[in-house]
């Protein structure tokens, strides 16, 4: 409910406030100024070593772990086409894309037209449209190297695959499904075909040779791959009254070129926020832990998802919420326009930056992408990117949808550099980081307001039943989550006269307890598929995945193959909802 999303210690929080400084944070920005931080190299293992050494300085316990991850790292890549003309194209091959080890791939190049992304969820988006004709071609289409997209490339038997950027700077990617390192369920999803990507001039020129027909070209790509030792950095803060609760506060260190507001200024504030709450730590009732990740942009999230994986258990038992932190403090990103929570954490989410800032903030449902890689387990989470250009600025600009650097143009590519970073707007969002890291280990009741998910839950459930016209009767799911919503009510009501009391209280670690295993039940069913402790692709995840379907059901022909089929996947999803809510309606019933 409001009481618990709101919850705050203002006079705390004005305290940690004003300890916040540009010292210690901008000296790791110029630093980083310095270090190509690719995963698996000895540059990035220096950015690790500084972070470490500057805990040290300020006392702040911490531990590297050293896992061993799958990184694969782009060298070169060639594209020139052969006829009707000769020409050859600057172009860039992203990490995880198929390596030639140098040598040419012919064949002829067919045009789809795929629509660049209208927004940043579109980054990992498939075709959405028919693949015939592509098989031993290479395809030539706009926007950036998805994953959804070269997936469905393969399926459909290209020979490979050239992309147009948005830009006239070619942005760096990483274009695998495999969500962290592959295990036997997802390593034959590698990609079997090489990827380039070329500049928006060149791209366009292409288009027009193309769509005249009888072009040739030929592509080679050289990347260095492998299972290679990287850095894992986890400070813990001890939390006074619950230190077996905990908030985990992340972002990643490896990044492409100088990566400055992608993601230098990330590691400045979570520096920044592990000194200052490791000061107050007196001030803590749950323990904070601050997490520095490799493999984000060479191993697809690999080094969060080694965290997952190697203490899953804890984070299932304990962990209350997890905070990602990319690109904040960026040049022009003066607004919190597009914010990412889910629905139960909306409420805290807005009204930190709302109390930090004065600002209204807006946004929604989190995208499959930014380490977000609890979701599995069943953890709830607020933040990824954070400030942002406003929308007026976009567009007098003229920006294009990036995926990080508060939507500079320069997010991945050679121009993230100093420039990118704003010394106001990284002071402000630090701010905003640190209140909202404090503000969750310190709520008596952790600041979760299922009433809002059970909403959402409803209604998704109510589109989906509608699109099939109850064809797949989901009213019965529909039934439940407006049960679980009243049951929600009642639960909040029964607890707030435990809002003044501590956190090591037994009636309050009891509702606690409750709020976390409700958070795994309902996380689960509205973001995976793959399961518990298991990793779904880096692909986007529709709400209540297991019924998207639902919205294909009208475009289906009676007594098809295709429509028998969804009509099963949809009446198994239906079950898995359905006793997911009921779950969750027998832990509030207790």
């Amino acid at each position: 409910m409001t009481t618990v999303s709101t919850w705050r210690n203002e006079a705390d929080e004005r305290a940690l406030m004003a300890e916040v400084s540009l010292e210690e944070p901008w000296a790791l920005v110029e630093t980083y100024t310095g270090l190509v931080r690719e995963s698996g190299t000895k540059q990035e293992r220096r950015a690790f070593d500084y972070l470490s050494r500057r805990l040290k300085k300020h006392g702040v316990p911490h531990t590297i772990h050293t896992p061993t991850l799958f990184i694969s790292v782009p060298r070169k890549a060639r594209l020139e086409v052969l006829a009707p003309e000769r020409r050859a194209l600057a172009a860039k091959t992203p990490s995880m894309s198929l390596s030639t080890g140098g040598r040419w791939k012919r064949a002829e190049v067919v045009y789809l037209p795929t629509a660049q992304m209208g927004e940043i969820r579109g980054l990992f988006e498939g075709v959405g449209r028919d693949t015939t004709g592509i098989a031993g071609k290479i395809v030539l289409t706009e926007g950036y190297a998805s994953p959804g997209k070269v997936a469905d490339f393969m399926k459909g038997g290209a020979a490979g695959a050239i992309f147009i950027s948005p830009g006239e700077r070619i942005h760096e990617g990483i274009c695998t499904t495999i969500w962290g390192s592959p295990d036997l369920d997802s390593y034959e999803r590698k990609p079997t075909i090489p990827v380039v990507s070329i500049n928006k001039t060149d791209g366009a020129w292409l288009r027009d040779l193309v769509r005249a027909g009888g072009v040739k070209a030929r592509l080679s790509t050289k990347l260095v791959e492998g299972w290679v030792e990287c850095p894992v950095l986890v400070a813990e803060i001890p939390g006074g009254e619950a230190p077996d609760e905990f908030v985990l506060l992340h972002g990643h260190v490896d990044g492409w070129h100088q990566g400055i507001g992608d993601n230098a200024t990330g590691d400045a504030t979570m520096l920044e926020v592990a000194r200052i709450l490791w000061k107050h730590r007196q001030r803590l009732v749950r323990t904070v832990r601050v997490a520095w990740w490799p493999g984000h942009s060479q191993g697809r999230y690999a080094g969060s998802v080694w965290f997952a994986d190697t203490f899953g258990l804890d984070l299932d038992a304990h962990c209350v919420a997890h905070i990602n932190c990319d690109s904040p403090g960026c040049r022009w990103a003066t607004a919190y326009e597009d914010v990412f929570w889910m629905s139960e954490a909306e409420g805290i989410g807005k009204a930190v930056i709302k109390d930090v800032t004065g600002q209204d903030a807006h946004g929604g449902r989190p995208l499959r992408a930014g380490d977000k890689s609890f979701s599995n387990i069943g953890v709830s989470t607020f933040y990824m990117l954070s400030s942002n250009i406003p929308a007026a600025l976009l567009k007098e600009k003229g920006y294009y949808p990036v995926g990080g650097c508060g939507m500079n143009i320069a997010w991945h590519t050679e121009d993230d550099t100093i420039e990118i970073a704003d010394r106001d707007n990284l002071l402000r969002d630090m701010k905003v980081y640190l209140v909202a890291t404090y503000r969750t280990a310190n709520a008596t009741l952790h600041p979760l307001d299922f009433t809002a998910l059970a909403d959402e839950l409803g209604r998704t459930l109510q589109t989906y039943h509608d699109a099939t016209k109850g064809a797949i009767d989901l009213s019965e799911a529909i039934a439940e989550a407006r049960g679980l919503r009243a049951d929600l009510e009642r639960w909040y009501l029964d607890r707030a006269a435990l809002l003044g009391r501590p956190a090591s209280d037994p009636a309050v670690r009891a509702a606690n307890a409750t709020l976390r295993r409700l958070s795994r039940v309902l996380v689960q069913i509205n973001y995976t598929r793959a399961g518990r402790f298991r990793h779904d692709p880096a692909v986007d995840v529709p709400p209540l995945p297991d019924l998207a379907p639902a919205k294909t059901w009208a475009a289906l022909e009676p007594g098809s193959h295709l429509h028998h089929v969804t009509r099963t996947h949809l009446v198994r999803g239906r079950n898995r909802v359905i006793g997911a809510l009921r779950d969750a309606r027998a832990l509030l019933a207790g």
